[in-house]
Order: C-alpha cells, then sequence, then structure tokens
C-alpha cells in the first residue's frame, strides 16, 4: 500500500516505523488547504490529525482507500462524502486518556493552590525577601472534600471520576442540559450551582456549542473552578473572560479554543488575570499517548489490508 501522513509534525517525532512496516510510506510535517491534492496524489492511505478532507478534495483522489484520523474526532473528514465515494475512514479512540486525565488534574492543583503565582514570585526573587521560612500571599485550597462536577460521563469522565474519588472529592455527574434526570446523575443546572470545580469532558457538537455561557457562568459559585480539556466552543470564550475579570468565578483552566492556532484576538488569549490558565492543547499529547496513538492506526491500516473491520466510522 501507499500510506501518507499528512501531518507528521503533530506527531511530535514519534517514531513512525509502524508506518513505514505497512507499505510504501510518505510524510509530510504538515499540509496546507492548497497542497493536499497534491501531497495526497497517489495515496490507497491518508493519514491526518487536523488537515481537512472535505467532499470536493475527495472527488479528486481516486486512488484513496482509507482515511486514518490520527484523533478521535473525525469532523475534519467529511463523512459522507467519503461514504458516497467507497472511501473507509477509521479513528482512534481512548488513546490519550491517561494524558488528559492527568493534565486535568495539572489544571485543577496548580489553580487550586496558586502553584502558577508561587513559581513566578520564585523567578522574580520574591521568595528571598520574605520575613518567615515560606510565603503565604495566595490561597492554597484542596481538592479534598471539594464537589467536582463532570460534564460528559464518557471513558474521560469516567477517568476523572477516578483520580477525583481518590483525592475525596465529592463526584456528581450533570446530566445533559434539559434532559430528562438519570439515576446517578444530577440535573445540569443544579450541578453547576452546586459544584466548586466544573471539568468538561463532551465532544462539541450543536447541542453543546455554547454549553456554558454567561448564563451559565452566573450561576456558580464565586469560588468555582472551570476546566476544558474537550473542544473550544463549548464554553463561550468572551463570556468566560468576562466572569474571569469580574471574579464572577475564582478560577479557570482551558487547555482548548475556539480557533486553533489561537489568535490575539481571541479574548482567553489577551486576557492577563492570574486566575486563568490557558495551555496551547497540550492534554493529549504525552509521549506515551502518541506512541499509543501510532500503533493503534497502523493496526487500523493492517486491519483493512487484510479485510477486516476496525475502528471504522465508514
Amino acid at each position: 500500500m501507499n500510506i501518507t501522513l499528512l501531518d507528521s509534525d503533530t506527531l511530535a517525532g514519534t517514531s513512525l516505523k509502524p508506518f513505514q512496516e505497512l507499505g510504501k510510506f510518505k510524510s509530510y510535517p504538515l499540509t496546507s488547504t492548497e497542497q493536499v491534492i497534491t501531497h495526497s496524489l497517489g495515496a490507497d492511505v491518508l493519514i491526518t490529525n487536523k488537515v481537512v478532507l472535505n467532499r470536493e478534495t475527495l472527488a479528486q483522489l481516486p486512488a484513496v482507500k482509507l482515511i486514518c484520523v490520527a484523533a478521535t474526532g473525525t469532523n475534519n473528514v467529511d463523512l459522507i462524502a467519503a461514504k458516497e465515494l467507497g472511501i473507509a475512514v477509521a479513528n482512534v479512540a481512548g488513546y490519550s486518556t491517561p494524558s488528559v486525565v492527568q493534565h486535568t488534574f495539572a489544571l485543577i492543583t496548580n489553580l487550586l493552590g496558586n502553584t502558577h503565582r508561587y513559581i513566578n514570585d520564585c523567578q522574580q526573587g520574591q521568595w528571598q525577601q520574605s520575613q518567615m521560612f515560606c510565603r503565604l500571599d495566595y490561597s492554597f485550597n484542596e481538592i479534598a472534600g471539594k464537589t467536582l462536577a463532570i460534564i460528559g460521563y464518557g471513558s474521560l469522565g469516567k477517568a476523572v471520576a477516578t483520580v477525583a474519588n481518590a483525592f475525596g472529592a465529592h463526584v456528581i455527574l450533570a446530566e445533559r442540559k434539559n434532559h430528562p434526570v438519570r439515576q446517578g446523575r444530577t440535573e445540569f443546572y443544579q450541578a453547576i450551582k452546586s459544584a466548586d470545580i466544573i471539568s468538561v469532558h463532551c465532544p462539541l457538537t450543536d447541542e453543546s456549542r455554547d454549553l456554558i455561557s454567561a448564563e451559565e457562568l452566573s450561576m456558580m459559585k464565586p469560588c468555582a473552578i472551570l476546566i476544558n480539556t474537550a473542544r473550544g466552543g463549548i464554553v463561550n470564550e468572551t463570556d468566560l473572560a468576562h466572569a474571569l475579570a469580574e471574579n464572577q468565578i475564582a478560577a479557570a483552566g482551558v487547555d482548548v479554543l475556539t480557533k486553533e492556532p489561537a489568535t490575539d484576538t481571541n479574548p482567553l488569549v489577551s486576557y492577563q488575570g492570574h486566575n486563568l490558565i490557558l495551555t496551547p492543547h497540550i492534554a493529549w499529547a504525552s509521549e506515551e499517548s502518541i506512541i499509543r496513538l501510532v500503533k493503534q492506526i497502523s493496526l487500523n491500516i493492517s486491519a483493512f489490508s487484510q479485510g477486516e473491520s476496525r475502528n471504522r466510522l465508514v
């Protein structure tokens, strides 16, 4: 098979040997919109993380038999067009769960302990000026005893719940907004009103877009911390920046934005308050996570070559 990887830079230098062992392999660090056709010509298998493969593009690539998405989300591939054109599509799920969970709690513990502020003070020489052995300029709070609401209870949400319970938090599961409340769930608005920490782990859909906006932020406790390691667009960024500036909530940790890479005009990028930690969509990207991702993609390709269906969406 002729296998082409369109954006190898998104795999952070991880060994691509599993792909090389499957056929004639070619890779490009990145592929612009203008380069998609040129880079993809002659490929039986295309691997893409974020390169968009729309109907117009796919119609010009008659050799392509399989698209492997190097991610769980497949919004960059036109699945309907792929099906109509007889192109199989496979993704990878679950590979990044430990990585995302770890980053989620890195954000939570940093914000609860104001660790980022203390680190900055140490770098600025403030500890040396202290009148006592330590500095207690900012609050330091524990996860234990806090109510942590999880929005989105798939594999990630369940893994976050496990760790939160280990910390001694009281975990509640938010029901989908305006849906009947299932056993073991808490009505959506009640969940966000009662939570000290809210962690978002649902997919971005028409239903979840702007799921948390000004109205929801106004309902949260002034001490609440909001974490989004899911998808940009679930939390309204303008409304969140305003809520942080006005101290409507205590803090937020955000790893994803509506438009990525970030733009200077994004209200969270331009926000300078100490109660926001913004990271550049890295929650998924531990070295171990990417190694698992490459392995799973190679297994998807191998299965396809043997006429088997593995992680197929189309």
